[in-house]
């Protein structure tokens, strides 16, 4: 077995990957050129819409998909030539996963441990996942939030050095999310690295410690949430009520306002700032305007990439990944963990 990556080598890293696939009309282009490198120790977060290529990213990672061009390294390992290494220190959860439905769930993380020399005990993952009230019922009887949290469980039982997640918090609600959040800090805590794909914003904002942001193959920008938010769209969202009538030049004229916009409702009216410099507007907005109502919305992610991108997050979601008969790495069926 080839020796495992020292630990100040990069979890992952990708140099110029292509992954192109034969088409009707000439090939379809799923990766543009990616390149990437995620530190061992930190969440790190591909965020994108449908069709960006997280879901090939993942595969290509977890050696389902050969990389038509580039460099892809994976601890250390080529996850293509080396799929047996990837095996010992990689947990994979995909969005959808070749399970025996009539186990329990308990039944099944037993299994799935007993294909590592020294997993995690399955009653440790139901608690760590919250799924103490699920442990007897059967696979097929779960909700969808049950499922995903119960597929990360079974790709934490090998007590992964690196965690990959395919949009787990799919079909969870607020607190089954919030357990699975806690659940990817915990690993990282351990000493754990975790590559997560999402398409929601504040899953990236709140958990990753960088983001790459995806955009038809392309890598249009990485950096950590904060930093891509102060970089490229460094405005804030100003809402406030004035009384009907209220001149706002001054309000058009303070530093950094981009854009207002007024909307008049009867004895008041409702106004809409984007600016730079928030805090030169509330001197405004508390003395001579006798502004009420006063609320303030950070731009966030979403006006990351619609900046970099020309198009909202729901526009540019109209694309899909390839299909599973394009695997050409292996013959396991896309969907089976490693």
């Amino acid at each position: 077995m080839a020796e495992r990556s020292p630990s100040h080598e990069a979890a992952i890293l990708l140099e110029n990957v292509t992954k192109r696939y034969p088409g009707p009309h000439g090939d379809v282009v799923a990766l543009a050129g990616i390149d990437l490198s995620v530190r061992p120790g930190e969440i790190f977060g591909l965020l994108g819409p449908n069709g960006a290529g997280k879901t090939t990213t993942i595969e290509t990672l977890a050696g389902l998909r050969r990389p038509t061009a580039g460099t892809v390294r994976v601890l250390g390992y080529d996850p293509v030539a080396q799929r047996d290494e990837i095996r010992t220190c990689v947990g994979i959860q995909p969005q959808h996963a070749a399970v025996f439905e009539q186990q329990t769930v308990a039944e099944l993380l037993r299994v799935w441990a007993s294909l590592y020399p020294d997993p995690e005990t399955p009653d440790a993952v139901i608690e760590r996942m919250g799924l103490t009230a699920s442990r007897d019922v059967r696979v097929a009887k779960l909700s969808g939030g049950q499922r995903q949290r119960l597929l990360v469980g079974t790709a934490l039982i090998s007590r992964p050095r690196l965690l990959v997640l395919d949009e787990p918090s799919t079909g969870m609600d607020p607190n089954a999310r919030q357990e699975l959040w806690d659940a990817i800090r915990a690993h990282q805590a351990s000493g754990g690295t975790v590559l997560l794909s999402t398409h929601s914003m504040e899953e990236a904002e709140t958990l990753c410690d960088r983001v790459a942001v995806l955009h038809k193959g392309r890598v249009a920008a990485c950096g950590t949430p904060h930093d891509l938010i102060g970089t490229h769209a460094p405005e804030r969202e100003v809402h406030f009520t004035v009384e009907a009538g209220t001149d706002l030049a001054r309000v058009r004229s303070a530093p950094g306002v981009s854009h207002v916009e007024s909307h008049d409702s009867g004895t008041t009216t409702r106004v809409v700032v984007r600016t730079e410099d928030s805090d030169a507007l509330f001197g405004l907005l508390a003395g001579p305007l006798a502004a009420r109502h006063i609320q303030i919305k950070e731009a966030g992610l979403e006006a990351v990439f619609r900046l970099l991108t020309g198009v909202s997050f729901h526009e540019a979601g109209d694309g899909t990944e390839p299909p599973a008969e394009h695997d050409d790495a292996t013959s396991e069926k896309k969907g089976v963990m490693v």
